[in-house]
This record gives structure tokens, sequence and C-alpha cells, in this order.
């Protein structure tokens, strides 16, 4: 197969902060149904790319299970198809855990010699977007160059975020500067990189004999000064999740009349492992307005515009508005949440207030994260009746109604931990 597709998927995204203490960044649920890892493998497949390794590595059981042999996105091929591509150890000491982008994608230099591909297109597995990859490739061709870089212009104040691009009028690539505290414009990279496969083999084997190698700091740079490497500038629709802020209005913005991004496009589906689930049923008194609602759900309360997962139990008199909740979560009569990110298999407590913002303070733990208002409920927690969970707020994973003490009202930046709390031991459960 000409093409190879690398997806970058064992990142833990700590910015996404309670909902990656379980599972990894590219295996968060989204939109109701999908995986944040669905955008890439599907692009991948609508592109006619169907050689494809996942390279992950932290908390990767709910990712493994969630791919599986790659059956919903037409991977499960005897040639090429899709491969599970975990850290190793050997007998020289060589290998070990992935120590940054580029060294997991060294690690698994032997794959990329077996496949021989003529290109390979290094992907991350945690971005939100539809991108047909053949053009961009075509557009490598053209060029004639090494590298080509997928990049989209962002707004200047978020520049420092991401590696920024110089470029010539012909769009070859002159400096590559990773996060640089003063951006010289706000052309990104997307983190999308087409090598011609010999070139890549050649740069890794080169400069990836250190820890911590990645493509932004290590790789790119010294493939720029080396040979022809160019930047495909992409215009279309493209998010990068990775803040609680951004996972919350990039959900949301789904729930508009006409959002960006359209999942209803025939022409270009976003696959998934769906669980068979009965239809979306609403009660007497349920309502929805401007949401998402998966099947399995059971609506008696009122919803508006938030997006729920399959499986979700919403009772008479409750009421959620702009809000995240994720799979077989309950929510008892008469709850109200305003803001909030409720994780999988959570029970919200009858007459409880959540997201309660008559203050507002940033979140002492975090105050980077949470200062917008919202909210974030981890997996499994159970919040008692009749309390009132000020915005900013942060409930652990696993809480149980005894670790709130009694307490009615958990003040705005707030975080609630268990009683016994000497750090949570993570644990893969999807």
């Amino acid at each position: 197969m000409e093409t190879l597709a690398l997806i970058l998927a064992g990142g833990r995204g700590t910015r996404l902060d309670l909902l990656t203490d379980h599972r990894s960044k590219p295996s968060v649920p989204f939109a109701g149904k999908f995986r944040l890892i669905d955008f890439a493998l599907s692009n991948c497949v609508n592109s006619g790319i169907y050689n494809v390794g996942v390279l992950t590595q932290y908390l990767p059981m709910s990712l493994h299970d969630h791919i599986g042999i790659g059956k919903p996105w037409d991977l499960d091929r005897k040639i090429g198809g899709i491969k599970l591509l975990q850290p190793y150890t050997g007998k020289d000491k060589k290998y070990g855990w992935y120590q940054g982008t580029a060294h997991a994608v060294c690690q698994n230099i032997n794959y990329i010699k077996e496949s021989n591909p003529k290109y390979v297109i290094i992907l991350s597995g945690d971005h939100v977007y539809k991108m047909d990859y053949s053009q961009m490739i075509d557009y490598h061709k053209e060029k004639k160059g090494e590298l080509t870089i997928a990049a989209q212009a962002v707004p200047l104040e978020e520049a420092n975020r991401f590696g920024i691009l110089e470029t010539d009028k012909d769009m070859e690539i002159s400096n590559f500067t990773e996060k640089p505290d003063s951006p010289p414009n706000n052309l990104a990279s997307m983190g999308i990189y087409v090598f011609n496969t010999a070139a890549l083999i050649d740069i890794l084997e080169e400069h990836c004999n250190q820890e911590n190698s990645d493509f932004g700091h290590h790789i790119i740079p010294q493939m720029i000064e080396k040979a022809p490497s160019y930047c495909y500038e992409y215009k279309g629709y493209w998010r990068d999740v990775g803040t609680v802020k951004s996972f919350w209005e990039t959900n949301l913005a789904l729930a508009s009349t006409m959002p960006e991004l359209n999942l209803y496009d025939q022409n270009w589906r976003i696959h998934t492992r769906s669980q068979e689930e009965p239809p979306v049923k609403f009660g007497d008194s349920g309502s929805a307005k401007q949401s998402i609602i998966a099947n399995g759900s059971i609506i008696n309360g009122e919803v508006e515009n938030s997006v729920i997962a399959s499986g979700v139990f919403i009772e008479e008199g409750a009421k959620v508005k702009d809000s995240i909740i994720f799979n077989n979560t309950l929510i008892k009569a008469n709850a109200t949440l305003n803001k909030v990110i409720v994780d999988k298999n959570v029970i919200i407590g009858s007459n409880s207030h959540i997201g309660y913002s008559k203050e507002l303070a940033s979140n002492y733990d975090k105050p980077n994260l949470y200062k917008s208002g919202l909210t974030v409920i981890g997996k499994g927690a159970k919040i008692p009746t009749k309390i009132k969970i000020a915005c900013n707020s942060r409930i652990l994973p696993y809480i149980k109604e005894s670790d709130f003490d009694g307490e009615v009202l958990i003040k705005s930046g707030s975080s609630v931990k268990p009683k016994n709390d000497k750090g949570l031991h993570l644990v893969d459960v999807g």
C-alpha cells in the first residue's frame, strides 16, 4: 500500500483533568456516541487509507476494547488493516516506554520498514475534524518535498499553544518553532505530517536517540534544515479539544442549529463502535431543545442545549442545561444541572443543584482549568440529595455520598475528594 497512517494515541491529556483519570485522551467520549479517536480513524478510511497503526500507552485498555480488530472502520483486513502498537522492551534495553511522539514512532521503525509504504502520514488521535488526507498527500507529491505539515490559522492569543510555521510565497517552510512565547504569526501546526518514508526513517535514526524526543522539538526543525519541507494550509473545521472548556464548547456547538462540523454528512461518515441500544424515549413530561440525545436514553425531565449519551435516565422534574452527560448516568427527580460535564455511571441525587452560580471563584486546585463556570463530576460519583454544588468545582471519581460530610453547599472552586484520599489510583475502565 502506498500510504501508512500512524495515529499517536498514547497521551493522557492532563488538561482534561478528571475526564482522563480513567482513560486515555483519544478514548474520551464525544458528541453522545463517539470517542475522540473515531475522527482520525474515520478520516483514514474515508481518504482511502486502510493501513493504519495506532500507538497506545497511557491506560490503553478501553481504547483497545473500542478499536478491537477495526471492524466498524472496515479495517479488519488480511492485507493492511489496523495494528495496535504498544511499548515493548528488548534484550539490548534500547526499548521501553514511549518518551515523546517521535520516540514512539522510532520504537516502531521496524513496523514501518516491514509495511514498506512510499509515504507515512502521522496523526494525532484526539482532534475533532473531517479531512481528506488524500488531497494533502497529492499536494505533497506535487511539491516534491520530503515533508509536508498541515497547518491552520488560529487566534493569535492561542498561538503559543502550537508549533508555529513560517513560510515563503511557495509555502516552503523556512522556520518552525514549537510553542513559542512570542509567536511570529498564527499559522499553527495541526500535528499532521506527511513524510517520504525513506526521509522519515533517516531522520529518526539520526536524531531520535534521546529521551523525550518529540516531532515539534527535535525532528521537524532538523528536517526543515535538511530537506525541502512544505506547509499544507487547511481551511476546514478542526478543533484541538485539549482543555475542559474547549471540550465543553466543541460538544455543545454540535447541538446548534447549523454546526460548523456536520455529523450528518452521508458522504463522510464518522464511524464508531456502537452498542445496540433501544431508541430514545420521552415521557409525558420529557422535553429536549437544541440538544443531542443518543439512543438508549429515557428523558422524563427537561433538556436544553446539552449532549446526552446513551443509557442516561433523567427523571421527572429534573432540568439539564448547557451540560454534557456521559453514558449510563442517572439524574434523579427535580435535580438541576447547569454547565456541568458528568462522566459515566454517575448518580445525581434528587433536588440537588449542580453548577449553582451565586458565587464565582476559580478552582483552588486547578485554577487555570476551572475559571469559566464549568463543573465536572468524575466517573462513578454519587451525589447526595438536596445538595448545592457551586460552579468551577471538581467532584472526583467514585466519590460516595458520605464523602460530602453532610454539607448542603459546596462552595465555588472546591474539589470534593475521598475522606481518606492519598492520591487516586488510576484504573483503566473506559
